[in-house]
């Protein structure tokens, strides 16, 4: 089967294997697992709202980026079944190819909107911890909540635009083997088509770049919450050291020893103080474990598709099950989401913060033969980030 038999195909003809299963299974675990995670997430809410706690930034990314999954395996998959079901392909659901249209439509836009919830979030992490006054400053300035709902809508509107170019003659949406799936056109003809391709060929290799470079961005943002969390580690432990040697001068010194001791700002910062900030690193340290997951994720997810993106452009070869293995791997990603999120609970993020770095001691500052032998061995101390 030929891409131009393929892109004009009325009836929805499978190969032998393919079956209307495996869409309806993807349905169902995109829907419960992006439900679960919406009432996890709203139970969380609530709990921060009976502590009178202020509402978190990332947590209203978090939930836009699952609503934004929810919706987009809503209005995506009922469409392929239907497609199943009635034994036609999308252009022969409705007169004028209007459902293969829509449904390309959707497709890009959930996927780049996706991407684009990530880089907000990613930003929004590296913001907090790399520059905390500038961060506070802009949470203070006016409520988080309007300022977000001002924000999200604009990132929708400018991916739903970006994503309209193909309607308005910029690039093209087109109908992919065996039928069940419409994205933007990926295969050029290589003879008497040098405007299609120069349109055409333009928005997809756009399309690509930009999804690359949004996934980019968010690992340098990553990259840059890593390094910030590790200053904030070596800080903390200079704090506890200070506090640890400012309580035994008080015990056993004088208050002007216990003034020598103090730290460079010249008060020791309380025991109360010093585990607001190491409450304070744990749950930085949780964002981060999750955002890096989810970055992960949708990396693998939209790779293939941005690779054979690539690859159409420059090689006349067309393998319609690459093509399709590839968009599979991208609607994967609005269903792997929610499930890390509803897996991902705290005592999970422990567990994980805990592996990554906290069973790592450091080395002691006396040997064996330098204890005595009767001396009872102390601790190890451990990592200031992973104390619990």
């Amino acid at each position: 089967m030929n891409t131009t038999s393929c892109e004009a195909a009325l009836e929805l003809r499978p190969p032998s294997g393919e079956s209307p299963a495996s869409a309806a299974l993807m349905f169902a675990a995109g829907v419960l697992g992006n439900v679960t995670a919406l009432g996890l997430l709203l139970r969380a809410r609530a709990r921060r709202r009976a502590r009178r706690e202020r509402l978190a930034p990332f947590h209203v990314l978090v939930m836009a980026l699952v609503l934004t999954d929810l919706l987009g395996t809503c209005l995506l998959s009922p469409v392929v079944l239907a497609a199943y079901g009635r034994r036609r392909t999308l252009r022969g659901l409705s007169d004028g190819g209007g459902v293969c249209l829509y449904f390309a439509f959707a497709m890009s836009f959930f996927s780049l909107a996706t991407m684009g919830c990530l880089g907000a979030m990613a930003l929004e992490r590296s913001l907090a911890i790399g520059a905390p006054y500038l961060y506070e400053r802009l949470l203070s300035a006016r409520p988080v909540a309007p300022l977000l709902l001002a924000a999200l809508p604009a990132l929708y509107a400018l991916a739903a635009a970006f994503c309209a170019l193909p309607l308005l003659g910029f690039g093209r949406y087109v109908q992919y083997c065996p039928g069940t799936w419409c994205f933007i056109q990926m295969h050029f003809p290589r003879a008497g088509g040098a405007a299609e391709l120069s349109s055409g060929g333009a928005f997809s290799l756009l399309y690509a770049s930009l999804l690359l470079l949004l996934i980019l961005a968010v690992l340098l943002c990553n990259l840059s919450v890593i390094v910030n969390l590790l200053r904030m580690q070596r800080r903390g432990k200079a704090t506890r050291r200070a506090t640890a040697a400012a309580a035994a001068a008080a015990s056993s010194s004088s208050s002007s020893q216990l003034r020598q001791t103090e730290s460079s700002d010249g008060q020791a910062p309380s025991p109360r103080c010093a585990a607001r900030k190491q409450l304070s690193m744990f749950e930085e340290l949780d964002h981060l474990i999750l955002l890096a997951i989810i970055t992960i994720t949708f990396a693998v997810c939209s790779l293939p598709f941005t690779v054979r993106a690539f690859m159409n452009h420059f090689d006349p070869g067309v393998d319609y099950k690459e093509d399709l293995q590839a968009m599979r791997f991208l609607s994967f990603n609005s269903i792997i989401d929610p499930w890390v999120f509803a897996i991902l609970r705290p005592p999970i993020l422990r567990v994980i913060r805990s592996v990554l770095c906290c069973r790592v001691p450091l080395k002691p500052r006396t040997t064996d033969r330098q204890r005595p032998p009767f001396a009872k061995p102390k601790p190890v101390e451990q990592a200031g980030i992973c104390r619990q």
